[in-house]
């Protein structure tokens, strides 16, 4: 059964806490964007928000990093409590280094790709990774569609980690909704990523609840 994860970008941030404990009860993780105006155009939040959050839930924090020096967050997340970081491989020249440093820091780690990012670019180093990120829409803004070319990119990474035997999430964000989900776990997806389709959703708690349930019968 696939994982739920419920991302903040679609929240109502001034009722933050709040929002989260709606979906404590079907969500598995939230996942946290962080964008910095530069590498994607929209400012959203940072670690002071991650840490004002981890006092409201117990469930594990995913900062998903959209800025073009992610390495400069690292202690700061760590100071927050955060369980998981992943950046962007367009945004690093070398991810390896990174890579090391999050996981030093007792952080989970992994890598987000891009639309137009092939899976092959990530497949070599699968082994330094907790997780991959394949979006399925442009990263920056919530609400875009789901672009079905993530689903052959989700299979072929899906094949080569259990190919390899390696204990690797593969994560889908972007255009997950009770259509898309359970083309996302048949394709191979372990984690199920979503923002508008919950909290864009007139019952946030009702949302989470029948995408997992859509999860689950997958």
């Amino acid at each position: 059964m696939a994982r739920l994860a419920a991302s903040i970008l679609s929240a109502d941030l001034a009722r933050l806490a709040d929002e989260v404990k709606l979906v404590h009860a079907d969500a598995d993780l939230i996942h946290i964007d962080v964008m910095d105006g530069h590498f994607v155009p929209p400012l959203t939040i940072g670690p002071p928000v991650v840490a004002a959050l981890r006092r409201h839930t117990d469930l594990p924090l995913h900062a998903h990093l959209q800025v073009g020096a992610p390495e400069a967050l690292v202690d700061d997340l760590v100071a927050a409590r955060t369980d998981a970081v992943s950046f962007q491989l367009e945004a690093v020249a070398d991810p390896l280094p990174l890579h090391r440093k999050i996981r030093g820091a007792g952080m989970r780690t992994g890598i987000a790709i891009a639309p137009e990012t092939p899976a092959t670019a990530v497949t070599s180093d699968l082994d330094e990774l907790d997780h991959v990120i394949v979006l399925a829409v442009h990263p920056g803004w919530a609400g875009q569609p789901f672009r079905r070319e993530a689903l052959a990119k989700i299979e072929e990474l899906r094949s080569e980690i259990d190919r390899r035997g390696l204990d690797v999430d593969v994560h889908v964000d972007g255009g997950v909704n009770l259509e898309t989900a359970a083309l996302c776990v048949n394709a191979g997806a372990d984690v199920l990523v979503a923002a508008s389709a919950i909290f864009g959703a007139a019952d946030p708690a009702r949302a989470a609840r029948e995408l997992r349930r859509v999860a689950g019968a997958a």
